[in-house]
């Protein structure tokens, strides 16, 4: 036993990896012995905004820090001062590695200048490495491959959180080319790997992002232009009309979107969505299989995320092409077309096609991811922490909808991007995956 009596530190499979660092064709430091410095960070009061700025100084979090990368993911910033007094030995450079140290253990990645100025919470690390011996981003691809994520979870502890400290990181071993050639060799072949899985899911990614405009353009409806304006006037009639005293419902956007639904409704019908679908709310109160909650739901695209949320409470049952529209933030633009039965959050509306022979599932999903409802839907919202849409906002939501065969031909394409998609996306990740153990081959051997 290697100083800790605990089962998982001693399961047979860490005995394993450690008889093949011993007999890696490299060198296997410590991490200690690389390090000129380690720091973490501290998370300032949430309740004193005066901490916290809108630009400025980056504050980066666990998921700002994923497989290699620094990612600009729901940025939140801090002020000069904190970074230069309370955070201020936590600054990064350039070159530094980070990894994140609790929950998502052994994530890392390296600092470059664009990414500064930066600082960062208490969930991550930054080591600033010996460059002579070692390349940061060398590090940081070891950390991240199979191998490396397993002796970083080696060493954590904590009952419901689990963390690693400044001894167990400088304890997880390193396969080390002692020449800096040879491991830039490495990183070379590493990085081609990136580059080619990050233009196969910027093509899937693409296909996806295209859907709004493909459908509209199928329907020949133009989109409102993205209007961000917090004043603008209204027509007192439309006040009346509207029947709302909300200032955003009248925002120009989507009083534009209706119009431009209007004009199109001499060659398609333009219908109420409670018209069309009945609203869903069969409830169960112990969650069953095929829980969605809003986290398992890709914004904009309606594609399944492998989000780890987990059923709380009450849940409303959905079959297999019903349609989840979620009420809750509705400008993230979450849309799901069922493809199996499932429970799902109360969060969402169920909607369930009252004609399938006058539209089609697929459409109603399409359709209501794209521009002139989320037009709509954006400027509806109420309540300020948790906006959402009321029930009778949803019901009126206006929506295009043109004969049975046009709906199905947009349904045919958009499922056909939807495959041709997950395809990409499923060739990129095996692909990065078989890059990694390539990578700790050359270190460890078979």
């Amino acid at each position: 036993m290697e100083g800790r009596l605990d089962t998982w530190f001693n399961h047979p499979r860490y005995g394993l990896l450690n008889s093949r660092l011993d007999e890696a064709a490299v060198p296997t430091p410590r991490l200690g012995e690389l390090l000129e410095s380690i720091s973490s960070g501290a998370t300032p009061k949430r309740s004193d905004s005066s901490l916290y700025a809108e630009s400025g100084i980056k504050f980066l979090r666990i998921l700002n820090v994923d497989d290699g990368e620094i990612l600009d993911k729901d940025m939140k910033y801090i002020t000069d001062e904190v970074h230069g007094g309370q955070l201020k030995r936590s600054q990064l450079a350039d070159a530094d590695a980070l990894m994140t140290i609790t929950g998502r253990v052994g994530s890392a990645a390296v600092v470059r200048n664009e990414h500064l100025p930066a600082n960062i919470n208490q969930h991550l690390v930054r080591m600033r490495i010996d460059t002579e011996l070692c390349r940061p981003e060398f590090l940081a691809e070891w950390l991240n491959c199979p191998a490396g994520l397993e002796l970083s979870n080696r060493y954590v502890s904590g009952g419901t959180r689990a963390a690693l400290d400044y001894d167990a990181i400088r304890q997880i071993r390193v396969p080390l080319p002692e020449s800096l050639h040879a491991q830039d060799k490495l990183l070379s072949v590493m990085d081609a790997a990136r580059a080619e899985r990050d233009a196969k899911l910027a093509e899937a990614d693409g296909l996806l992002d295209g859907i709004s405009d493909f459908v509209l353009d199928a329907l020949d409806i133009e989109p409102p232009p993205r209007d961000s304006r917090a004043v603008f006037a209204v027509n007192p009639v439309d006040i009346l009309k509207g029947g709302s005293l909300n200032s955003d419902y009248y925002h120009p956007e989507r009083m534009l979107a209706l119009r431009a639904l209007e004009d199109a409704s001499d060659r398609l019908d333009i219908a109420s969505l409670d018209e069309v679908v009945s609203f869903e709310r069969n409830q169960i109160k112990t969650p069953g299989k095929n829980y969605l909650g809003l986290a398992h739901i890709q914004s904009n695209t309606g594609e399944l995320t492998d989000s780890t949320d987990t059923a709380k409470g009450t849940c409303f049952l959905y079959q297999t092409d019903d349609v989840l529209f979620a009420r809750l933030r509705p400008y993230l633009n979450k849309v799901y077309r069922a493809e199996m039965d499932g429970c799902c959050s109360t969060e969402f509306h169920v909607l369930r096609v009252n004609d399938r022979e006058s539209l089609s599932s697929n459409y109603l999903a399409a359709a209501l991811r794209t521009r002139v409802v989320l037009a709509q839907t954006t400027h509806m919202m109420t309540g300020n922490t948790h906006p959402r849409l009321t029930n009778d906002d949803v019901a009126n939501l206006r929506i295009p909808i043109p004969d049975i065969e046009v709906q199905e031909a947009i349904a045919a394409e958009v499922q056909r991007r939807r495959a041709e998609s997950r395809r990409l996306r499923s060739e990129a990740e095996s692909g990065w995956r078989e890059a990694k153990r390539w990578f700790e081959r050359q270190l460890l051997g078979e």
